[in-house]
């Protein structure tokens, strides 16, 4: 195995907030973390080969534990240039090792700023283990100040006189016996009480304590990849009565996102403003932060704009954030999107809607991607995903479609065009009284290229005929 040690933030964390939550942020890169003293500790061999090898693992472990804590520490208010700079120029130190001890004790030596032994870990201080330190001063009078040399010791009078603990320890930092941690695991709710440093009478206040709550859900969303669409901050008042009239024992406030974010500094922001608008009915002196509604995030994105904080430099802003703020500049029916519909007709399988209205009056069970779930649109276009000829239809297709000459029974675009694929036939729009059957081919020339046809049967049955349109062009 191989383990990566790294200073715990627990320190960073309001009052009241559990200890776990220093370690949250880690669980992104591998399942097996644990809090170990004053250490987070990362088990990564299963893990490294996912993240492009042990050297493109330490540096971003470097990175995002350098984020955890300006996050934890100033909150969500940092700024990007502050960020980079503090987490790119003064990286937190690092040990890995074999085992989880020997990473422990290398790391007590880093942030002691003293030299690492040649020979680990036979070399290593009695010190940088914690089990030997309450027998360290008598260990050195017996000679004794490394591990190796208490090792060294005759096992059954070392364990008479310092107990089984010790020697267990050093079994377990060398890798003899199984070392059992308690790994960490995260709640299936988010759901963080925090005492306030001092009693709060304005929402400047309470957002100070709320930015470092928010950076612990950060933490909660990276490790469970998923974007939050709801907030709820519950604070508690100090007092009960003010001025003769009964207080409520709390009050509260919700946020709601029009799409599943982890983007922190957009979250504080609505808070913000949220707060700037609620009067506080008495001073505070608790908060609790809750997630209330979450939903899986993807990890590819579907824009054609940079994301936030790209390889350029350049921070963007996330799909939703830029169609609000486009929508309420220019018009909601100036900036619309696609929305699939339950129709096997080319035509009619979209429709085009404004894009802040269609995120905003989506369902929670579509937002989570739950297609067969109670309430969720029909899969509007499953014959494009099963349809054994799907792969030949087109691109784009001509509105209206356009009649086509025949020339005997062949139809004719700037000369007779040949057959290369088909029919497939498409029926539609009978629950509008205007059942309609066509067969669609895959059609060529010289002079067009591929095209896309169909042929529709009209008049009688017995005394009606074809007649051909052109439906669709290819790149």
């Amino acid at each position: 195995m191989h383990w990566v040690a790294l200073p715990s933030l627990q320190a960073e964390l309001p009052p009241g907030v559990p200890e776990a939550a220093a370690g949250w942020w880690a669980l992104r890169f591998t399942p097996r973390v644990a809090l170990l003293d004053e250490a987070v500790l990362l088990e990564v061999e299963s893990t490294e080969r996912l993240w492009g090898g042990r050297a493109a693992l330490r540096a971003l472990l470097r990175q995002h534990q350098s984020r955890s804590h300006l996050r934890l520490h100033h909150g969500a208010d940092e700024s990007p240039a502050q960020e980079a700079t503090e987490s790119g120029d003064a990286p937190g130190p690092m040990a890995e090792a074999p085992t989880a001890l020997q990473a422990l004790a290398l790391l007590r030596l880093v942030e002691a700023c003293r030299p690492l032994p040649r020979r680990v870990p036979h070399g290593l201080p009695l010190a940088t283990l914690s089990a030997l330190r309450p027998h360290a001063a008598s260990l050195e009078r017996m000679g004794c100040r490394t591990w190796a040399a208490v090792r060294a010791l005759p096992r059954d009078g070392a364990a008479r006189r310092f107990g089984a603990e010790p020697l267990r320890a050093l079994d377990q930092a060398w890798g003899d016996v199984p070392h059992p941690l308690p790994w960490l695991a995260l709640p299936e709710r988010f759901e963080m009480p925090a005492e306030l440093p001092a009693v709060a009478t304005s929402a400047e206040q309470l957002l100070w304590t709320a930015g470092r709550l928010l950076g612990a859900l950060h933490g909660w969303l990276q490790a469970r990849h998923q974007g939050v669409l709801a907030l709820q901050l519950t604070w508690r008042h100090d007092l009960r009565r003010l001025d003769g009239v009964e207080l409520p024992p709390e009050g509260q406030l919700t946020v709601r996102t029009a799409e599943a974010t982890q983007d922190l500094r957009h979250l504080r922001r609505l808070l913000a403003e949220r707060l700037a608008r609620q009067p506080l009915a008495a001073p505070v002196n608790h908060l609790t932060l809750r997630a209330t509604d979450t939903a899986p995030l993807p990890q590819g994105t579907d824009s054609l704009l940079p994301p936030d904080g790209g390889t350029d430099g350049a921070h963007g802003e996330s799909w939703h954030q830029w169609v609000e703020r486009l929508s309420a500049r220019w018009g909601a029916e100036q900036v619309r999107i696609p929305v699939l519909e339950a129709d096997h007709r080319p035509e009619r399988m979209q429709r085009w809607e404004p894009a802040a209205a269609q995120g905003l009056q989506r369902s929670p069970e579509r937002r989570r991607g739950g297609a067969g779930s109670p309430g969720s649109a029909p899969a509007p276009n499953e014959a494009a995903g099963t349809a054994a000829d799907a792969a030949f239809w087109p691109a784009w297709l001509v509105q209206p479609p356009r009649p086509l000459a025949l020339q005997g029974d062949r139809p004719c675009l700037h000369g007779p065009l040949r057959l290369l694929a088909g029919p497939h036939r498409f029926e539609g729009g009978w629950w509008e009284n205007r059942a309609e059957r066509r067969e669609y081919f895959v059609a060529s020339n010289a002079a067009v290229g591929t095209v896309w046809v169909y042929r529709q049967w009209e008049g009688k049955p017995a005394t009606g005929h074809f007649r051909w349109f052109w439906h669709g062009v290819y790149a």
